[in-house]
């Protein structure tokens, strides 16, 4: 998939996410820790992507292995306002094409209203 029509999917999913969390009571201003994952069937391109975030201090990032292959969460403290998450999001789906990861996607425990 071009990366414009991967911007245009995730930037659709990462609203329709959003649209459920409100409807949730999240309050988007307070910020939380947000887990944006990766996938990889290949050690070094995981490696490679969670040392570049941290070196340019995007996040914290860790790297799991499981039966498939290997999961890189990159986690960001923010708020999740639509234009911050949305930035955030793309950034991230232009992170997984340079390295050659699959995005999949991010999620945060609901900051509800009070």
């Amino acid at each position: 998939m071009a990366l414009v029509d991967q911007l245009l999917s995730t930037a659709y999913e990462d609203t329709q996410l959003l649209k459920r969390n409100d409807e949730l009571g999240d309050d988007f201003s307070v910020p939380r820790e947000v887990d944006f994952v990766f996938l990889s069937g290949e050690r070094k391109n995981a490696e490679v992507l969670a040392s570049f975030v941290g070196d340019n201090q995007y996040g914290k990032a860790s790297i799991e292995q499981s039966k498939e292959g290997f999961r890189v969460v990159v986690s960001v403290t923010m708020p999740t306002n639509q234009q911050v998450l949305c930035s955030v999001s793309a950034l991230m789906v232009c992170l997984a094409q340079l390295f050659s990861l699959e995005y999949d996607g991010w999620g945060c425990v609901i900051q509800r209203r009070t």
